[in-house]
């Protein structure tokens, strides 16, 4: 663990370079084991932007290693309303909120974050790719057993975690105003991680996660 989190550090060190100037100093507190850093993902299935930020770039949170000090976690449900009799619409119609709540039994019948995110990272990249008939088949690639997952939306069950996403995404302060929104110890990133020019600003949201994790004051 100390090797991984030496590797992190390195990584650390040179996201924080890549996005500061010659200017400006970097005070390092000593590295030592405090609480991960609480990393929130408020997404929707079938938004462009989500499946290309989960696709092309959250992955990188998992392959690079900084899951080591960032505890992440996802909410699949975005620009969706609920009306008062607790009906919910999705931005991108039915096969959306199929798809979000597929995603909310896959996180509740996988807790950890390890164990579900490769379902969700399997199922948005087919669907960036246009392949939406496909998604099914990441249960076998993965060899998971797909009945739990799917006893959990044909039962209802899903829909209810799909409130309960609800009310936590529009309980956010300040409150969410696009999808995907990422949100850092309690702080949304904002413009950090829209547009095309989001893989740019990649070392300063990784510089984000490690200044919170390791205290570093510029």
């Amino acid at each position: 663990m100390e090797a991984r989190l030496f590797f992190i550090f390195i990584i650390c060190l040179f996201s924080l370079n890549t996005c500061s100037s010659s200017s400006e100093s970097v005070e390092i507190v000593p590295l030592k084991e405090v609480e991960k850093v609480q990393v929130t993902f408020y997404y929707e299935s079938l938004c462009p932007y989500c499946e290309n930020f989960i696709v092309n770039y959250l992955i990188d949170v998992f392959t690079e290693g900084i899951d080591a000090i960032a505890d992440v976690k996802l909410f699949p449900y975005g620009n969706a309303k609920v009306n008062s009799n607790g009906n919910i619409t999705c931005q991108h119609g039915e096969q959306e909120c199929l798809l979000n709540t597929v995603e909310a039994c896959a996180i509740n019948t996988w807790p950890d974050v390890h164990d579900h995110f490769p379902f969700i990272f399997c199922v948005e990249r087919y669907l960036y790719y246009d392949k939406f008939d496909k998604w099914e088949s990441c249960f076998e690639e993965l060899s998971l057993d797909p009945k739990p997952v799917k006893d959990c939306y044909t039962s209802g069950y899903g829909n209810q975690l799909e409130l309960q996403y609800a009310a936590e995404t529009n309980a956010l302060q300040p409150p969410k105003k696009y999808v995907p929104w990422v949100v850092v110890d309690g702080k949304p990133l904002y413009d950090s991680i829209q547009g095309a020019d989001f893989a740019e600003s990649l070392p300063e949201v990784f510089g984000i996660i490690c200044k919170h994790h390791w205290h570093w004051d510029p």
